[in-house]
């Protein structure tokens, strides 16, 4: 149920303040540092950011994907990786218990998600296994009393802090997706240990590891959902996951317009600012042109969603040119500011090496294709 009008403009104008005199002043501490500081993910916690697509009942703030899209944008001004330290709350780590746990799942575990008392964490990408996600080799054996889980998860976010995550193993012999199960598998589980962070081009503060599972014994009462339907599950999660990235991709975009026009506003060549020449001029109207329109499809795209619209197409197109598109959008912020786009010190290269990763995760901009051609041609046209 969407907040009334009020509530929900309070919401975004709180959010937009904390982005601006919390958040941006902070960056470079974060990049240098690799990490958010505590104080500031409690700050979050107490906004209730970690708990935004979670029903109120559970303690979240029960958004609906268009009002959630719109705190995306907001939280897309800064660097992505304060929205990542909750982002797996928000989104992958939490919505396949939202969509598909028991109600006693339910209330064990979406409470203390919301809250952020607890981190969750999505593990899916296998090292051997990425966009072919159908293809996962860990394993979940039923050895007549639990489930005994093996295998090792690659990239996952957030996994460093990881109380629970949501595990994709495959539980039968049938090939592809229709043999993976989902599985919520506690981090204090005996046999969960997480591998070193990694050294990432960028996002800063947001880490990445493996988790490896070593005959971890998982209950029945912790499979989501029944047997075979892991990747099912998976792919909804996703789906919505996306747009939620795509938001964020127009947030960062609208940022590095804004900064691309204050820059270009003051820097002087040839006797006047370079705002001045047309040339710049065409670079600033073909990035505020790409993110009108990846504003446009999230933004009709959420409200399809929210009206129970079939939007597996127009979520894969959404994440497909929003990511993109800030890419271009960021490489010509770098070149509108010449030798300083290429130094740190301004933040334009932080967020250019920052926005690479959108077109890699939750779906590579490959995929994205293959999914809109694929529904294009089911549909028809």
């Amino acid at each position: 149920m969407a907040l009334d009008a009020e509530t929900f403009d309070a919401l975004i104008d709180t959010i937009r303040r904390f982005v601006a005199e919390r958040l941006r002043p902070l960056e470079a501490d974060v990049e240098a540092q690799d990490a958010i500081p505590d104080d500031v993910t409690q700050e979050m916690k107490a906004m209730g950011l970690f708990g935004l697509s979670i029903a109120e009942e559970y303690g979240g703030l029960g958004l609906t994907m268009l009002e959630e899209v719109k705190v995306a944008i907001e939280l897309g001004r800064t660097t992505p990786a304060f929205r990542s330290s909750f982002g797996t709350n928000v989104g992958i780590g939490s919505q396949g218990l939202v969509m598909a746990g028991s109600p006693e799942q339910k209330a064990e575990w979406l409470p203390k998600i919301a809250s952020g008392e607890i981190i969750t964490s999505f593990a899916l990408t296998e090292p051997d296994v990425g966009s072919d996600s159908g293809a996962v080799k860990t394993k979940a054996v039923w050895d007549g009393q639990a489930y005994r889980l093996s295998g090792t998860k690659r990239f996952i976010t957030n996994a460093d802090k990881a109380d629970l995550f949501t595990v994709m193993a495959r539980t039968g012999d049938e090939p592809g997706g229709r043999g993976v199960s989902a599985f919520l598998v506690p981090r204090d589980l005996a046999g969960v240990s997480i591998g070193e962070s990694e050294k990432k081009m960028g996002q800063k503060g947001a880490k990445v590891a493996d988790v490896i599972f070593d005959e971890v014994v998982v209950p029945v009462e912790n499979r989501l959902g029944a047997e075979g339907e892991g990747f099912k599950i998976a792919m909804r999660v996703l789906d919505r996951g996306r747009l939620h990235i795509s938001a964020v991709c127009v947030g960062v975009a609208e940022r590095l317009i804004a900064d691309c026009v204050a820059y270009a506003s003051e820097r002087k060549q040839f006797g006047k600012p370079i705002a001045e020449h047309q040339l710049i001029q065409a670079m600033i109207a073909d990035s505020k042109t790409e993110a009108l329109a990846a504003r446009a499809l999230v933004l009709e795209t959420a409200a399809a969603k929210d009206e129970g619209k079939d939007v597996v197409m127009e979520s894969a197109a959404a994440k497909y040119f929003a990511s993109e598109m800030v890419g271009r959008v960021a490489d010509r912020a770098v070149q509108i500011y010449g030798g300083a786009g290429y130094i740190a010190d301004y933040g334009i290269e932080r967020l250019y090496r920052d926005v690479r990763l959108f077109r890699i995760y939750e779906g590579t901009s490959q995929i994205q294709q293959l999914i809109i051609a694929r529904e294009t041609l089911k549909r028809g046209g």
